[in-house]
């Protein structure tokens, strides 16, 4: 009796402590039934819903197809690599609100699956982060997988970001638009998803506008989605909203634009007020097409661009047409295409192209020889760039996902894959009877600068430490380099820190060149692409300056003129704290180092 009364005690306050366990981590007590059937499915039971079903995950495991009874909200099924031998970190299965009973259908998942242990029913899921290299003030998502910015829009004081979104992992797949906005483009807030897949397929790349003259007939003011329905067929929908955003329908007539062509995606919407029409840039394979509409709901073929321009080494994504000032002068304008290619990039994998020349409402004219490549970026990590529409002041504001297809779903993080460039701000100059792209940070990054530290006196190959030197480094700040040329034929700097991880920036004046290398920047092994040394042209002048962006996984360099921008990744074991001047082949000055401590959003 005794024995038995102990063993009860025991049950008892082990109860006790799974009750307690459960509620200290937000999940419900409620009934999670599963019966694992001979054909290979698992049927999930859920008497009492909570507001999610935890997922565990697996990355290397194979996609299960996972089927929600509940048409309405989730009317096609998820592919998600629930863990089998191993859990890496946990999704949630957000369910539907007021459902009664759901009864969830799983594909190919052993019965053995470490999954169906640890799945749970919750109230609460946390995202506080927990990755080494989340970077400080560039935006990356709280959890799972982004690539391309989608539908940049501004509205009442609001930047929206939408963005190519996979809620249920960190590798690609399951095609949703995220959705973030913010107020000075550097402080961003996280919404709900904005737009889920649906039957004629996942939610690929696009852009939104804002139909201040009812056009549509969806409202005044409406903010209007245009996206890739990538099913069967990749073709073109809509998707509205009269809510700031906050909440879309869907077309009751999508698709609005097909093609019989397999890669036929990424619309782009624009006014062109010549014509009194608005125009669809759509990328076609190797090539753009351009639509023309008067109601923004029927869409009629204009032309296209492409064939034997700029460069072909793989299929061409993410348009962008606008017109932009150059050299400074606003009454002197032409039009910019924005073409991102995959592959194909100068250094191999995906990069953003661009063509300048003049746009009559119909078709794109190229000024430029059909051979001539110009680039956007001249790092590795620079992809699907777009613009806002309606933004402020007729600003052209751009920014791009920091990634490769080369190897992003490789890189060392799990909790979130992928983060967005700086913001910048796009014009024009003219070079020897050519147009190219001039991009500067926007000016909201200026304040984001917490701390500032100048030094004027500087030895070359002598080290400085950025600890000693400010008073809060996180590994996160804003350099501002100025460098006069003597005679060395290399003037350059090193980040790096106390592991021997180092990044090399430096301007070999021989071969008219600044270099980037991050052979030795930290974690490189996971992908043999990943080790690179990149470089853009420059050209002999006194004086050279940077601004340099530096976060926990990236750095962007900007020419002092804004002639190029290089951004690469980097994942170091520890901050770099450290830098060190150093010359080849002669003497230099530093003209002045500052350096801003940032905070973040």
């Amino acid at each position: 009796m005794i024995k038995m009364a102990v063993n009860l005690c025991k049950l008892f306050v082990c109860g006790l402590l799974f009750i307690y366990s459960m509620i200290s981590c937000g999940t419900s007590p409620g009934k999670l039934l599963m019966d694992h059937q001979e054909n290979g499915e698992t049927v999930i039971r859920i008497s009492n819903p909570t507001r999610f079903l935890l997922l565990p995950i697996e990355e290397n495991a194979a996609e299960a197809r996972v089927y929600i009874d509940h048409k309405e909200t989730y009317p096609v099924p998820m592919n998600i690599r629930l863990a089998v031998n191993r859990i890496d970190y946990y999704v949630p299965l957000q369910l539907p609100e007021n459902a009664g009973p759901l009864v969830i259908t799983i594909n190919s998942v052993s019965s053995q699956a470490v999954c169906w242990e640890k799945m749970a029913l919750s109230e609460t899921f946390d995202d506080s982060n927990r990755e080494k290299f989340r970077p400080l003030y560039h935006f990356s998502p709280a959890y799972g997988w982004m690539n391309d910015p989608n539908g940049l829009v501004y509205l009442d004081g609001e930047y929206h970001l939408f963005y190519q979104y996979n809620p249920y992992g960190s590798v690609w797949g399951n095609m949703h638009w995220g959705h973030a906005v913010s107020k000075d483009l550097v402080r961003w807030e996280h919404l709900p998803v904005a737009i889920a897949p649906d039957e004629l397929g996942t939610v690929f790349s696009g852009n939104c506008i804002i139909d201040k003259e009812n056009t549509a007939g969806f409202g005044k003011d409406a903010m209007i989605a245009y996206y890739t329905s990538a099913g069967e067929k990749q073709t073109q929908s809509i998707a509205y909203s009269t809510d700031q955003g906050r909440t879309f329908t869907k077309y009751d007539k999508n698709p609005v634009v097909t093609a019989d062509i397999p890669d036929f995606r990424d619309p782009n919407v624009f006014y062109y007020e010549p014509t009194g029409k608005w125009i669809m840039v759509i990328a076609a394979g190797q090539e753009v097409q351009f639509f023309s509409s008067s109601d923004l709901l029927h869409w009629e073929y204009e032309s296209s661009f492409g064939e034997g321009y700029g460069n072909h080494g793989g299929v061409w994504e993410c348009p962008d047409l606008l017109q932009l000032p150059v050299n400074g002068d606003p009454n002197q304008k032409k039009w910019v295409l924005l073409l991102n290619i995959n592959p194909g990039g100068i250094f191999g994998g995906s990069a953003t192209q661009y063509f300048t020349g003049d746009f009559d409402g119909r078709q794109f004219t190229c000024e430029s020889a059909p051979e001539t490549e110009k680039w956007m970026d001249w790092g590795k990590d620079h992809y699907a760039t777009i613009t806002w529409s309606n933004a402020p002041q007729g600003r052209a504001i751009a920014i791009a996902w920091m990634s490769n297809w080369q190897y992003a779903n490789q890189v060392p993080t799990l909790q979130f894959r992928s983060a967005n460039s700086v913001p910048r701000e796009i014009s024009l100059f003219t070079k020897e009877n050519e147009t190219y792209l001039i991009n500067q940070p926007v000016p909201e990054l200026k304040s984001l600068r917490k701390e500032s530290h100048s030094l004027q006196a500087f030895t070359v190959n002598k080290s400085y430490n950025i600890d000693q030197i400010t008073e809060n480094n996180t590994g996160s700040y804003e350099l501002e380099v100025s460098f006069t040329n003597g005679s060395a034929g290399i003037m350059g700097m090193t980040l790096f820190n106390s592991k021997g991880e180092s990044v090399d920036l430096y301007y070999d004046l021989s071969e008219k060149k600044f270099c980037m290398d991050r052979t030795k920047s930290g974690l490189t092994q996971f992908s043999p692409d990943f080790p690179a040394v990149t470089y853009a042209p420059v050209e002999k002048q006194n004086t050279y300056t940077l601004r340099i962006f530096v976060d926990n996984c990236s750095i962007e360099c900007f020419d002092g003129d804004g002639k190029f921008v290089m951004t690469n990744l980097v994942f170091p074991d520890e901050p770099y704290n450290r830098i060190n001047f150093y010359s080849k082949g002669g003497a230099f000055e530093i003209g002045s180092l500052d350096i801003y401590t940032l905070d973040t959003y």
